[in-house]
């Protein structure tokens, strides 16, 4: 199969790439050449926002863009590529529903902006554009060649965010019986999906050809907060002792979920129905997820590879400081 990647020079496309190649694909990336894909990729520079001249002429069984937040970038690619691919793979996000106060399934309502040709992207305008950008898509390709796939958060190696390594670095460094604080209880349920099983069922949906629209991340309770925990005191033999902040709590301290505390929102009002997204047509179109202490052991296993000035844990999670303080207060 003859594979482009829009992107594919850092996260979800490195490993698409990679996978693809490994099962005998010819791979092609477009994208601006900062950075470099997998060996074995050939590479056609190109900005999607203002030069996609280098795509003319091509001819592809399969597309999948990993880089799409703006409408319009994907009115202008799916119309140059609408003659040249046999399928068009958009990666979309769960953020595009419009509410989280009880679980999703793909039929859900999806968000809404006023500011539709905005260009700025943040929490109140991901997922809104991401839905537009699945809009623009159906408006310029045939449904029987259009596939979207809508992940929850994607974590594993190379993963830029930091928000899930936050907690296998954070444990590896605890020392034994050093309090660690956690948000919620033990039982909270999380969603999150492997970036290798994402991009294995990504493959998987162009290989077979198949449409539609699929939620990919785990299964509603198969992660839990206290598993997250259990596996990365695993990972990094290390025994800390855990300090469970409930919800309450949480706001109390003036901690913010999902940034201050990765992955962890809390199991009620408008976050209520997250952690419980319906997956059931993806694992009937494939979708596998392996065990979360896999997930963790190498997720924590390339964070120790990197080089020290790149350990650093800025992006997402508690300073030192901040993190002790909270401590403290619970005490």
């Amino acid at each position: 199969m003859r594979l482009l990647v829009i992107g594919g020079t850092h996260f979800v496309g490195w490993h698409l790439a990679a996978r693809a190649l490994a099962r005998g694909h010819e791979v092609t990336l477009f994208n601006r050449g900062s950075s470099a894909g997998p060996e074995g990729v050939r590479l056609l520079r190109g900005d999607r926002r203002e030069d996609l001249a280098p795509l003319a002429g091509g001819h592809w069984d399969a597309v999948v863009d990993t880089c799409a937040y703006l409408p319009r970038d994907v009115a202008r690619m799916a119309a140059a590529l609408a003659g040249s691919v046999g399928r068009y793979l958009l990666v979309s996000t769960v953020s595009v529903y419009a509410s989280f106060a009880a679980p999703n399934d793909e039929q859900s309502v999806l968000g809404t902006i006023d500011d539709v040709d905005t260009e700025v992207v943040d929490g109140r305008t991901y997922g809104p554009l991401k839905a537009l950008c699945e809009r623009a898509l159906a408006e310029r390709i045939e449904a029987s060649r259009c596939t979207i796939v809508r992940p929850g958060l994607v974590v594993g190696p190379r993963d830029p965010t930091q928000r899930f390594t936050y907690w296998p670095a954070r444990i590896a460094r605890a020392a034994d019986d050093e309090p660690v604080l956690l948000p919620g209880r033990p039982d909270d349920r999380l969603q999150f999906i492997d970036v290798r099983d994402l991009a294995a069922f990504m493959l998987g949906l162009v290989e077979s050809g198949r449409a539609g629209t699929f939620n990919a991340t785990s299964m509603p309770g198969l992660f839990t907060m206290g598993g997250l925990w259990a596996a990365c005191c695993a990972a990094a033999g290390r025994r800390p002792r855990p300090v469970w902040a409930d919800a309450s709590a949480v706001e109390r301290l003036g901690l913010q979920p999902w940034t201050d505390l990765p992955v962890w929102l809390p199991a009620q009002g408008g976050t209520a129905g997250f952690g419980r997204t319906d997956v059931g047509a993806a694992i009937a179109a494939g979708l596998r997820i392996r065990p979360l202490l896999e997930t963790v052991a190498d997720t924590l296993a390339w964070w120790r590879a990197l080089a020290p000035d790149r350990q650093a844990i800025t992006r997402a999670g508690l300073t030192p400081g901040r993190e002790a303080t909270a401590l403290e207060a619970l005490a």
